[in-house]
């Protein structure tokens, strides 16, 4: 499986739980330094941004993953930095990684996002971290059935108000909640999930 954006928070805690489980994981770190050390993790250099190192994963990637989790984003930052990183640059991973066969026939795919990026009806900016969001979310349903007919199971999730740098401490959810439902909910996924918005514990979130 690969995991991109694993140095720390849900991301590395996805990391530790699934090696716990007997996966074999590929994460990716913007820095380069590694989430762990154990035999059954590799570690890949890539910023989202930056398309000579997805180039490099790719190649990197010698078999087929059976799950691919996009957890890289970020909260504080310039409009258009946000939606470089939260919008454009999950959709450009994705699809490349599953032009390039590097997702095996019926597996999965998830996209961290965040309710924050719900519309429900509204019109107006959810300002800038939630436009990125909604921006991702649009992307997404754009391009569902395409990935669908490239064999993956794909779905955008809410991991939750979680107790990271990111959600801050006084977040509803510990890592290890979040992780455990985010790993229950993916394990579970059929073909009938495919192009869905569910949150952490199973639920689905309006778009």
């Amino acid at each position: 499986m690969l995991i991109v954006g694993a140095s720390r928070g849900i991301g590395l805690g996805l990391v530790d739980v699934h090696l716990e489980a007997g996966w074999k994981v590929h994460a990716t770190v913007r820095d380069g330094s590694a989430p762990g050390n154990h035999p059954d993790l590799t570690t890949h250099q890539l910023d989202v941004r930056e398309r000579d190192q997805l180039e490099t994963l790719i190649s990197d990637l010698h078999e087929p993953v059976d799950r691919i989790i996009h957890n890289a984003g970020i909260k504080r930052a310039a409009r258009s930095d946000l939606i470089e990183v939260n919008a454009i640059a999950p959709i450009r991973v994705v699809e490349a990684l599953l032009e390039a066969g590097r997702l095996k026939q019926d597996g999965t795919v998830a996209i961290m996002t965040s309710q924050m990026g719900s519309r429900g009806g509204r019109s107006s900016s959810l300002g800038d971290y939630g436009d990125s969001k909604a921006a991702l979310n649009d992307e997404f349903r754009k391009r569902s059935s395409r990935w669908h007919d490239a064999g993956a199971i794909a779905i955008v999730m809410h991991p939750g108000w979680v107790k990271t740098d990111m959600g801050g401490q006084g977040a509803s959810l510990t890592i290890s909640e979040s992780v455990d439902g985010i790993i229950e909910v993916l394990d579970g996924l059929t073909s009938d999930d495919h192009g869905k918005f569910l949150t952490w514990d199973g639920r689905v979130q309006p778009w």
